[in-house]
């Protein structure tokens, strides 16, 4: 008898929706694919032929999504500003919920989700910051837990995208709270992790500018930001974000303690092959964040496939997407005000 699998649905087929919808049919064997939600026709004509074949069935309607027959599942990819709507609908409705980074661009919202997941203890709810995921960050963090550096007091870290010259991302800026909520949240997700869950923020200030993308003014946001956060206890963490890299995608982090550093991805490089031409010798670098990240797409949704089928503890909580988004709105608002913003020991705003 073939074992069970857990019966899934994706929301949200735009560009990262379809990489999870491919991911849960082709590369995860403890999932089953039974339908997906977009109210998009051109994303309905993309399912038509990549998915239906496959036996899933798609909504234009959420609520009908989540009536389909024995779904157990919901991974939201929506756009971010109903991620937290669609994740509550589905956790009342019973349903497991795997939810796209972040929950929301409000830290009041994304604690509105963690308050619906813990009426409904039997249910796993998990935001997906893959970076959790990667092979090279776990190596680290594991090597940082075993004592190899001593104590680690500050981490640097970014996240810098390669440039789009078409600058899609100034439309999604209207919704996306943000550079340091779309790009750094990642970073400060990891920060939290290394640092601990309980490291309680002291106060961030953060500076940026517009280089490449005047259109971004309008909304007071930066194409490169830099941002400082103190921790009570006297860690620290730097955070640089970009959207003018030239040659790929760059994300680094430094974690660096009383007795040595660890350094994921110092030396970017898309894979081992060194390129030696007429031009000097180079590497390529990868040419998107996905492309960086592939294998971590995947291990999160069997993962979090295999918690939920086997009872297990999911490999990471929910009220920690709460606090990387509060951070994250602060730096922001930092970066528009250009004042440093203050938290106090109850982990609320000064």
């Amino acid at each position: 008898m073939a074992p069970r699998t857990l019966q899934i649905a994706c929301a949200g087929l735009g560009r990262m929706g379809k990489r999870h919808a491919q991911n849960l049919l082709h590369r995860s064997p403890r999932s089953t694919l039974v339908a997906a939600f977009t109210p998009d026709p051109i994303e309905a004509e993309w399912a038509e032929t990549n998915l239906v074949p496959y036996g899933v069935t798609i909504y234009s309607d959420y609520d009908a999504l989540l009536a389909h027959p024995g779904l157990e599942a919901v991974l939201v990819s929506t756009i971010t500003t109903v991620h937290a709507e669609q994740s509550i609908k589905a956790i009342e409705a019973g349903k497991h919920v795997l939810c796209e980074k972040p929950l929301s661009t409000d830290a009041a919202i994304c604690q509105s989700v963690v308050n619906a997941a813990t009426l409904h203890p039997d249910l796993k709810v998990m935001c997906g910051f893959s970076r959790r995921f990667d092979t090279s960050y776990r190596d680290a963090y594991t090597k940082m837990t075993a004592g190899l550096i001593g104590t680690p007091s500050i981490i640097r870290s970014q996240t810098c995208d390669k440039i789009d010259p078409t600058g899609a991302f100034v439309n999604f800026a209207a919704t996306s709270g943000g550079i340091f909520c779309d790009c750094s949240v990642h970073d400060i997700d990891l920060i939290l992790w290394f640092f601990g869950a309980s490291s309680k923020v002291k106060s961030v200030v953060a500076s940026g500018t517009v280089s490449l993308h005047p259109e971004l003014k309008a909304y007071g946001d930066a194409d490169n930001a830099v941002g400082i956060i103190e921790f009570y206890g006297g860690r620290v963490a730097y955070l640089y974000c970009s959207r003018m890299m030239a040659a790929g995608q760059e994300d680094t982090t430094e974690i660096i303690g009383t007795e040595g550093k660890l350094v994921v991805n110092g030396q970017a490089q898309k894979n081992l092959v060194g390129i030696f031409d007429a031009s000097g010798a180079r590497r390529e670098l990868p040419a998107h964040y996905y492309e960086r990240f592939e294998g971590a797409f995947v291990d999160e949704v069997n993962e979090f496939a295999e918690a939920c089928l086997d009872g297990k503890e999911l490999p990471m909580g929910i009220q920690g997407a709460v606090e990387a988004v509060k951070i994250a709105r602060a730096l922001q608002d930092s970066l528009g005000s250009g004042e440093k913003v203050r938290f106090g020991e109850d982990g609320e705003r000064v």
